[in-house]
């Protein structure tokens, strides 16, 4: 009778562990996709007002672990690393030079203090400092 309680007990325990396993996070979602800004924290000017032409787009090349895309005016490419749900992006490389306001200094200034990252259950790409959420992407067809 004691062995049937401990047997038991210890399916239960291995039950209620398995259940509370965390999911290994892939990076695959970041991949083949086009990632367009609708949300930036922490400017004074609205959202709109800094991106009222063009919204910031982005993409993550795999092969060459660069980012690629526009800053709203400019183009945009620089290398990142993945490290689990760490990131991290270099310095943008060679660009044109129009001036488009003060959305595309934000968005440089922004994406280079970023270390976190998730892609929520909405399937949106929130790139984060810490836990605090600075740039969201949704996904957009080409």
């Amino acid at each position: 009778m004691k062995t049937i309680k401990i047997v038991s007990l210890l399916i239960l325990t291995m039950s209620i562990g398995s259940c509370s396993s965390t999911k290994k996070m892939t990076n695959d979602g970041l991949y083949n996709t086009l990632w367009e800004l609708d949300y930036l924290s922490g400017p004074r000017i609205a959202f709109d007002g800094l991106y009222p032409d063009k919204k910031p787009k982005i993409t993550f090349n795999k092969t060459t672990n660069k980012v690629e895309g526009n800053n709203s005016c400019n183009g945009y490419s620089a290398d990142y690393i993945l490290n689990g749900n760490e990131i991290s992006f270099g310095e943008p490389g060679p660009t044109t030079m129009m001036f488009c306001g003060e959305g595309e200094k934000f968005f440089l200034t922004t994406i280079k203090k970023v270390n976190t990252y998730t892609i929520d259950s909405d399937g949106k790409l929130n790139l984060m400092i810490g836990d605090v959420p600075m740039m969201r992407f949704k996904k957009i067809t080409q």
